[in-house]
């Protein structure tokens, strides 16, 4: 019967750990890391590319409403069109493709507030048509309390954002506390909180604009234009590769968590 010495076993387990820790073709043992791993191909461009500018097309309208830069209480329904199809459908469509993208914070945030573009959407279309009464500001519970989920579930992506990047944050961030406003606002009767909430929501949606801005051009570019505020340093230099994914010595891409 043969025996294996304890330092056996420990050169062996160390053996066997290296053969599976290399991620990168180029460096000693990197033949058995391609050996060993399956790539699954992802065809998929970044979700929230569609996803921040549906929401910067939505926002800026109702926000620079709220805000009082132009309109009545009768003109909300002019966005309702807007809210449904770009707030809503594209950027809950977003939501679906960045679950595929494996990105958790960027599937909650656009599927969230796409259903709630939606729901917005439609209640002012039911609005125009008379079916249900509009909201008079600046009182109206029950609509506050639309904003009160709003609020801390993207309080939480706010948090959630700043793992990877702080123009998500920057986007996250002033729509949480606006909603924040929007809420008291609505409940409590104050006029000076729901201009605060629009002003709020009109930062948000240009952060929006320019984190999906700043997306857009790096994937077309394959380098950076604008800088993206990720915390990798390439990310924020103009002109340089903000790095690239674990893939094959080919060239083919390989399946990897993010956007």
């Amino acid at each position: 019967m043969t025996t294996t010495s304890g330092a056996e076993v420990a050169r062996g387990t160390r053996t066997e750990e290296r053969r599976y820790t290399f991620a990168d073709n180029t460096s000693e043992g990197g033949e058995r890391w391609a050996d060993r791993t399956r790539i699954v191909l992802t065809p998929v461009a970044a979700p929230s590319i569609l996803g921040l500018f549906g929401f910067f097309f939505a926002t800026l309208l109702v926000g620079t409403h709220m805000a009082g830069w132009w309109g009545s209480v009768a003109t909300t329904v002019a966005v309702f069109p807007v809210a449904i199809f770009l707030g809503g459908v594209a950027q809950f469509l977003a939501g679906m493709w960045a679950y595929r993208a494996r990105d958790g914070v960027a599937t909650a945030m656009h599927g969230i507030w796409g259903g709630f573009w939606m729901a917005f959407g439609l209640y002012n279309l039911f609005v125009a048509v008379h079916v249900l009464p509009a909201v008079i500001p600046p009182k109206d519970v029950a609509f506050g309390f639309w904003f009160i989920p709003l609020a801390t579930i993207t309080l939480m992506g706010a948090l959630a954002a700043l793992a990877r990047s702080l123009g998500m944050f920057a986007v996250l961030a002033p729509l949480a506390t606006g909603s924040g406003f929007a809420a008291a606002g609505f409940i409590g009767g104050f006029s000076w909180c729901l201009v605060v909430a629009g002003w709020l929501f009109v930062f948000a949606a240009g952060f929006a604009w320019w984190t999906a801005s700043a997306m857009m051009l790096k994937e077309a570019f394959g380098r950076t234009v604008l800088p993206t505020r990720e915390w990798k340093k390439a990310a924020n230099i103009p002109g340089r590769e903000p790095g690239r994914p674990v893939e094959y010595a080919e060239g083919m891409p390989g399946a990897r968590a993010g956007q």
